[in-house]
């Protein structure tokens, strides 16, 4: 297959009738926002935009919202948006130094042969005291089906994730485990719950029940500050 008749990545792993859009994106954008007390009017960079769900959660609850992606998909529908396309593996970010508050990727960094290239972009266009925020595969707990998505390159643990930040330049790191189930962002003492109920089901059942699912699947999630030079 040639490069000119490649398929689309989010088009095709990332379809509409196997992967339907749901609320979780509203709910996680709203709880990142309040969680990193972010105000209205600030700009946020979603870095892999995808379809762009994510992105307009993170719209609807006040930000300026700017996305970069291979695919456009999400132009669909974030039309109030600023996105642009890239090859995030050969290509710088198609945005000036210092741009913005904060950064946000989800599923992004585990894609790269070479992570820390696109760490170092993210330095050159946040500004000084901006903040990035990243999820990804907590290869500790899902080290097994990691490699099930044949684009995966670089696992990452709560170690591997704090150092690659702080190895290039940021401060205020912070790496934690991270579930995607929004009860326990307000009930954290239910995770031993979640654990059981994912350990204890069918596998039919943990691939068709985003709860189990979600319990089943662990993820990282790690902050951290450009500092002001």
């Amino acid at each position: 297959m040639t490069a000119e008749n490649k398929k689309d990545y989010v088009d095709v792993i990332y379809n509409e009738k196997d992967r339907p859009f749901t609320e979780y994106p509203d709910q996680l954008a709203n709880y990142l926002k309040n969680r990193y007390e972010m105000q209205q009017g600030q700009k946020i960079l979603d870095l892999g935009c995808g379809r762009g769900e994510f992105l307009r959660g993170f719209i609807r609850s006040g930000l300026q919202g700017y996305g970069v992606d291979q695919s456009t998909r999400a132009r669909d529908i974030c039309p109030e948006a600023v996105i642009k396309t890239a090859d995030l593996e050969n290509e710088a970010l198609p945005f000036e130094d210092n741009t913005f508050d904060y950064i946000y990727s989800k599923s992004v960094l585990e894609h790269f042969y070479y992570p820390e290239n696109l760490v170092l972009e993210i330095h050159r266009v946040l500004k000084p005291g901006g903040k990035v925020i990243t999820l990804v595969p907590d290869w500790e707990v899902i080290y097994k089906i990691f490699y099930e998505d044949y684009t995966h390159r670089t696992p990452f643990t709560r170690n591997s994730l704090k150092d690659i930040f702080v190895i290039h330049g940021f401060k205020d790191v912070h790496a934690e485990k991270f579930l995607q189930l929004p009860f326990l962002w307000k009930a954290p003492w239910l995770r031993p719950w979640a654990a059981f109920v994912a350990l204890m089901s069918p596998e039919f059942i943990k691939c068709h029940s985003k709860l189990v699912r979600f319990s089943k699947e662990g993820m990282l999630l790690s902050s951290a500050v450009k500092a002001h030079n």
